[in-house]
């Protein structure tokens, strides 16, 4: 049951019977009316715009309209009032048992409550984390892993068919850096002093495994190797073990990938990076020319010379794009072309990705690259999730990946536990900074928003084992609570948290159609307010206390509230992949 689809439904209805009226023209667009929350609570339970969007194409004054849609309206079952406001918008109150009917329905439907089959089955492709190869995860990591992840949790709960995909950057410098790294650890494995570890390559302790199985697997072998054929052995081992490390860290977090890409796969047999260049060279969309040296750039720095160039301007890009290097090979780009020119082959039509705030100036071409290759058809968003500032107790904790003092992800889990990292690295907008305190996300305070909903999942099921002491019959999920005479519930507070169960599928489907995961945080901790807001209502005024032992009747009632409100916590923390807690300990 969807409350805003239901009475959306009920005004195209009222506005159709208009038209058959001929009090509205009969060819009016229907499409940009909408049900939403008005800005003010005090105005009304639901509002719409459909009088002033209409008000144009009808030739007609909004307020007009309006008033006769208001008509219609108050002969609606459920409809305790409805008020014309300003220009024509319509504010609409509903009657109590509207509010109860969605207490029975989440009962009804569990799980399923608030589904919404908004992809149809579509195919969506959503690429995240996408780290390099060249340690552990960190922090930063960590934010863009949580969002992936709830992401593809709310399309597939909306009706996608998604694929979560980690496309590794098993190519170029970096991983050559690791491999040479990992050399040198190798050496001193087999006793060699190698003193500082040069500028440039990976200090950190973890690569010191790597080094010691390959001095277990090759013993002194590759000591006699020359560089052009023990490096490329060397690297093997180091992405593979590094690789390894990352899917763990991921387990850790309960994030899960069901494909993983290899960049270094694009040119491995058929070159498919000169492929998609052809491709695009035959639509004219690749030239042989000449870049501007960008401003602020070094003199001494900057090469003029003609190079393979992208078009990306043609579609909305502030300079062409370099396609190879002085060297022949290719650069970053082309390669990250080719990677998506991939995922157009395999049928997808939908694109999303996840990126970290380095990439932050990537966005415009990448977008201009899907618009190339597709010809428009296929759709990209691309997310970027802000760095993360660790604390501990209010004191910065610093990281930096060269120098091998940086804190890991597995390390900010082991030490808070997955639940607390999950929810805290959703409970902002990606596009926003965020302070994450080792500390605070621990406390069992309202301060603590992971604590607080988790609370409330936990104290509605307190309840139900509070209430079997008094009421041994009336079971979660029994006859008693689900056949419950829900207009027994009648008072304010209890009104006020049916109105936030309501919304429930409105807030998934706006989620989830924005691709904003933290939506679905917020309205979770709005909701475990209300909730415990109407405990402590009890405990101040017995008679509004959910267990009455005098009155079995209200009891099943207030019971069937508390086990909807455990339901949709449930539901909205499994989409955020955070556990809903029966006890807290």
């Amino acid at each position: 049951m969807n409350v805003h689809a239901l009475v959306h439904a009920r005004i195209i209805a009222a506005l159709q019977a208009m038209q058959s009226e001929g009090a509205l023209p009969a060819e009016l667009d229907f499409a940009n009316v909408e049900v939403s929350p008005p800005r003010e609570a005090a105005h009304g339970d639901l509002a719409s715009n459909a009088a002033l969007v209409l008000a144009k194409a009808a030739k007609m004054k909004p307020r007009d309209i309006a008033q006769m849609l208001a008509e219609k309206i108050r002969a609606l079952p459920d409809v305790e009032s409805v008020e014309v406001a300003g220009a024509g918008f319509i504010n609409m109150r509903f009657a109590p048992r509207f509010w109860q009917g969605v207490v029975a329905a989440i009962l009804r439907e569990g799980d399923a409550y608030g589904r919404f089959d908004l992809g149809r089955g579509e195919r969506v492709n959503v690429e995240y984390v996408s780290a390099n190869p060249t340690g552990p995860m960190h922090v930063g990591h960590c934010r863009g892993a949580v969002f992936g992840d709830a992401l593809v949790n709310l399309l597939k709960f909306t009706g996608y068919d998604v694929t979560p995909e980690y496309y590794i950057n098993d190519a170029g410098a970096q991983v050559d850096a690791l491999a040479r790294s990992a050399y040198l650890r190798y050496r001193e494995t087999l006793g060699e002093d190698i003193g500082e570890i040069p500028a440039g390559l990976y200090p950190g302790d973890y690569v010191k495994s790597v080094g010691a199985a390959l001095a277990q697997e090759y013993g002194h072998t590759l000591l006699n190797f020359p560089e052009e054929r023990g490096l490329p052995l060397v690297r093997e081992a180091a992405i593979a073990a590094m690789l390894a490390v990352i899917k763990e860290d991921l387990a850790a977090l309960n994030v899960k990938h069901e494909v993983f890409f290899s960049e270094r796969s694009l040119t491995a047999g058929e070159d498919a990076v000169k492929v998609t260049i052809e491709e695009l060279r035959k639509k004219g969309l690749v030239y042989e020319g000449r870049l501007e040296k960008p401003k602020g750039h070094d003199d001494n720095e900057w090469e003029d010379r003609e190079q393979t160039l992208f078009r990306s301007t043609d579609f909305g890009d502030d300079v062409d794009r370099a396609l190879m290097k002085s060297d022949g090979s290719y650069t970053y780009f082309a390669a990250d072309m080719a990677y998506h020119h991939n995922k157009l082959a395999r049928g997808f039509q939908h694109l999303i990705n996840v990126f970290g705030a380095d990439h932050a100036g990537y966005l415009t071409r990448v977008k201009a690259a899907v618009a190339a290759l597709s010809d428009g058809k296929a759709d990209l968003d691309i997310k970027v999730c802000q760095l993360v500032r660790l604390f501990r107790a209010g004191e910065p904790v610093r990281m930096s990946k060269r120098a091998g003092t940086f804190v890991t992800l597995r390390e900010v889990v082991d030490e808070v536990g997955r639940d607390p990292v999950r929810f805290m690295m959703l409970y902002r907008k990606n596009d926003a900074a965020l302070d994450f305190d080792l500390a605070k996300v621990v406390e069992q305070s309202k301060d603590n928003p992971v604590f607080y909903v988790q609370y409330a999942h936990a104290r509605a099921k307190s309840v139900f084992r509070n209430a079997q002491e008094v009421f041994p019959t009336f079971n979660e999920g029994g006859t008693e609570i689900l056949n419950a005479d829900l207009s027994r519930l009648d008072d304010a507070g209890e009104i006020d948290l049916m109105r936030k169960l309501a919304a429930f599928p409105e807030v998934v489907e706006g989620a989830a159609r924005a691709h904003e995961p933290h939506r679905l945080a917020f309205y979770l901790y709005d909701l475990a307010s209300a909730f415990h807001s109407q405990w402590t209502r009890g405990n101040d005024s017995p008679h509004l206390r959910f267990i009455q032992p005098n009155d079995g009747t209200l009891t099943a009632a207030r019971l069937a509230l508390v086990g909807a409100n455990a339901q949709v916590l449930a539901s909205g923390l499994a989409l955020l992949g955070v556990l809903a807690p029966n006890e807290m300990r």
